[in-house]
């Protein structure tokens, strides 16, 4: 009895009962949520596996639950708090009448798509689980998801937020994010969750509770810490509610209420449906370029399907060549597919891609005019060149040499072969660079060896220290790790035009703090 009283007490500390002048604020949280969560579970429900589970009538709000058991439970307030008292969570957790309002939701209004989204969970759960885990955050950060998405990669808000943890475009570039015309890696559910468990950590780090650095997800951390002075210093997402905007209100207790949900959804006669996703998967790294349809045509895998499994891919494209991209493949389909591979990629390439010809003004196609008193040498690219090296290396500029090989930007791959005009009575003298090293070149016209050449005499240097990049990171992420050094630093002293440039096993130079 002591015990439960204390719970009571408890309640008493958060229920929102005194601010019954501010019930309609309370209505217009919930409802600001509610439409989301509903808008995205609508479109979850589209999704090729989904359908291939369910059948038309099934999706119908107003039919019975799919549950044998058709019973609605209701339950007192005395039972919600304890239940969600007894939850094991490292995030304080609070129980009022806006948690139970979603907790209505969830189990009253949208029971049918909610056994849909329960499905699910098993399939996305231990994916954010094993990543949450990873950054050492929370493991019941996953339940985010829920009230982002719905557990739909393909979620977009009418603020342009998208995928399974619900990033704008700024936030998504700013953690690593690849965003163009053929990818959007919002929609993919593995690199969006570390996006997200870094942005998570990030807003801790910033708030130090929990239940602030959630509601800074939803509307900023600027908005957060407006109100945190609104509230003249108080530092409890309770204490900042009427200072935070009207979603935002609503957020945490929805995360509250979707916590106690999957946490006791059997109480409430809502069960788990078996939703047809191929558990067993592999990831292929391709590099070259391949339309889902090819992959659907010759592997006789529902275009649908691979669409679901790829979310990121904006126009059924992977855009691979300088860049490799991901390919999310039935772990049945691999090996026909590692059989067939040349086949694949030649499978009516010429009709799912046509070629593009740059023409010159005047001419059927464009060949650089051999210059006057020039000849012509061939340069492959080795791993760790860019135009500027070479221009230096043939003492011609970078310029010359995007003419050359019309080139736009400075972008090059290892193994291209590039055109190089030479004096025509120095020729012997510039055809060995090709077979030199890069320590070699460098030596021959006066400069020092690359960061990478040198690593064993500049680690000793006591200007520079040297970091070696790993797989996943960033420059964003390794700039964190030494105070006082930006992105554009370490940018400037690598001299990288892009922040995307980096590669695994590279050593990055940053200048010793002073």
């Amino acid at each position: 009895m002591a015990r439960k009283k204390m719970i009571w007490m408890l309640a008493g500390l958060v229920t929102l009962g005194h601010i019954a002048t501010g019930q309609k604020d309370s209505l217009k949280a919930v409802e600001s949520i509610e439409k989301r969560f509903e808008k995205n579970l609508d479109e979850l429900v589209e999704q090729w596996y989904i359908r291939q589970f369910l059948d038309d009538t099934t999706l119908r709000a107003d039919t019975a639950a799919f549950s044998q058991d058709t019973t609605v439970p209701v339950y007192p307030d005395s039972v919600y708090l304890e239940r969600i008292t007894s939850i094991s969570s490292a995030i304080p957790l609070s129980y009022n009448d806006v948690v139970r309002n979603f907790i209505h939701v969830y189990t009253r209004d949208r029971r049918e798509r909610v056994e849909v989204m329960l499905g699910l969970s098993q399939y996305y759960f231990p994916v954010f689980e094993r990543i949450f885990d990873q950054y050492n955050l929370p493991l019941e950060l996953k339940y985010l998801a829920i009230i982002e998405s719905a557990l739909n990669p393909r979620a977009v808000s009418r603020a342009g937020a998208t995928g399974l943890w619900q990033f704008m475009y700024s936030t998504a570039r700013q953690y690593g994010l690849t965003i163009n015309s053929f990818v959007d890696e919002r929609r993919d559910p593995i690199k969006s969750t570390y996006a997200a468990a870094k942005y998570l950590r990030d807003l801790y780090e910033i708030f130090g509770e929990w239940d602030l650095a959630i509601a800074a997800y939803n509307c900023g951390p600027r908005n957060v810490s407006k109100a945190i002075y609104r509230a003249g210093g108080k530092r409890n997402f309770w204490d900042i509610y009427y200072h935070l905007p009207y979603e935002t209100r609503g957020y945490f207790p929805a995360f509250v209420a979707a916590m106690y949900v999957m946490n006791n959804h059997e109480s409430h006669n809502l069960h788990h449906r078996g939703i047809n996703i191929p558990y067993a998967t592999d990831t292929l790294h391709i590099n070259r370029k391949l339309h889902l349809k090819q992959l659907s045509q010759v592997l006789n895998i529902p275009l649908k399907q691979l669409q679901d499994l790829n979310p990121q891919y904006r126009k059924n494209i992977i855009p691979a060549g300088e860049e490799t991209f991901a390919l999310e493949l039935p772990l049945d389909k691999v090996k026909k597919f590692i059989t067939l591979r040349d086949s694949i990629f030649a499978y009516k390439d010429s009709v799912f891609f046509r070629q593009q010809i740059v023409r010159n003004p005047g001419s059927s196609h464009f060949v650089p005019q051999t210059p006057s008193g020039k000849e012509k040498v061939y340069y492959k690219v080795k791993p760790g060149d860019n135009l500027g090296y070479i221009a230096e290396w043939y003492n011609v500029r970078a310029s010359e040499l995007r003419y050359w090989n019309n080139i736009r930007g400075n972008l090059i791959r290892a193994g291209q072969t590039l055109v190089v005009y030479v004096p025509e009575d120095k020729v012997s003298n510039y055809k060995p660079i090709n077979s030199m090293s890069f320590k070699e070149k460098q030596k021959r016209i006066g400069q020092p060896v690359s960061r990478n050449d040198q690593q064993e005499e500049t680690k000793k240097s006591d200007k520079y220290l040297y970091y070696k990049v790993k797989y996943g990171d960033t420059l964003w992420d390794i700039a964190r790790k030494y105070p006082g050094v930006s992105q554009d630093d370490l940018m400037q002293l690598n001299d990288l035009q892009n922040a995307r440039e980096i590669q695994v096993g590279e050593y990055l130079k940053i200048k010793r703090k002073t």
